[in-house]
């Protein structure tokens, strides 16, 4: 993780070390309640409308020791992208383009796309065959995991399909619609207590779905998951835990 902390050229700010300080200050506690070592992180203060310490160390900011942004950025270790994954492409949206068709667009979490598959969305259920696959309007033999690409589909229309359903290989684990799930969560920020019937609007990839909290099943350590309380009455600030969602709409 890196935390760039822009707008250090902001008149009220006016490249001060303490303000800085103060913000590495409040970010610490914030990431260190998501399991996060403070100590590890790169704090990088930076004006993007000036390019100040981004590409290059600024004499605005000369209090500063540490690293750019670019610096920071490279040093981060890539991650191996998981290809031999079953094909998951969370839908960010769906266009109809004159002489091509219909076009769903989104960014390849798993797996491999390749024009000629044939893929089924979920929760729709509906399958159907892969014309071309595109990146930057540059057709590709295949979409890897971090690609956000669109693909041309046969025989469906802007209609059928839609945002926050997902793409998969219908020959290879496709996605199929859940009933519900379990999840870990962890409470930052909110009024009160929190108890099995609590129904919060849930992002998931690109889904933008009610769920409720059916059960609540366990708390647990947030940096570890070890489990600390069975099947607890509520949870609240600073709590982590295992919930059982129930989606409010087909979800996949």
């Amino acid at each position: 993780m890196i935390v760039a902390i822009n707008k250090m050229d902001e008149k009220s700010v006016n490249w001060s070390q303490a303000r800085f300080d103060e913000i590495v200050k409040e970010t610490s506690s914030f990431v260190k309640k998501i399991g996060y070592n403070p100590e590890k992180i790169n704090f990088v203060p930076i004006s993007g409308w000036a390019g100040d310490n981004m590409l290059e160390k600024s004499p605005n900011l000369a209090w500063y020791k540490g690293v750019t942004l670019l610096e920071a950025l490279d040093a981060i270790t890539e991650p191996k992208r998981p290809t031999d994954k079953p094909l998951r492409v969370p839908l960010q949206d769906v266009y109809k383009i004159g002489g091509i068709g219909t076009v769903p667009v989104g960014r390849v979490e798993t797996g491999v796309l390749k024009p000629g598959m044939i893929v089924t969305f979920a929760p729709a259920n509906l399958s159907t065959e892969v014309k071309s696959v595109e990146m930057h309007h540059v057709s590709l033999p295949e979409a890897i995991p971090g690609d956000n690409v669109g693909f041309n589909v046969k025989n469906l229309s802007v209609k059928d399909i839609r945002r926050g359903m997902v793409a998969g290989d219908s020959k290879n684990d496709p996605p199929q619609e859940t009933e519900s799930f379990n999840a870990q969560v962890i409470i930052l920020n909110h009024p009160g207590q929190i108890h099995a019937g609590y129904a919060p609007v849930l992002d998931c990839h690109t889904a933008h779905i009610a769920c409720k909290f059916t059960e609540l099943l366990n708390k647990v350590d947030r940096r570890t998951g070890a489990a600390q309380e069975e099947v607890p009455k509520n949870i609240k600030n600073g709590d982590a835990a295992i919930v059982k969602l129930t989606p409010s709409k087909p979800m996949c």
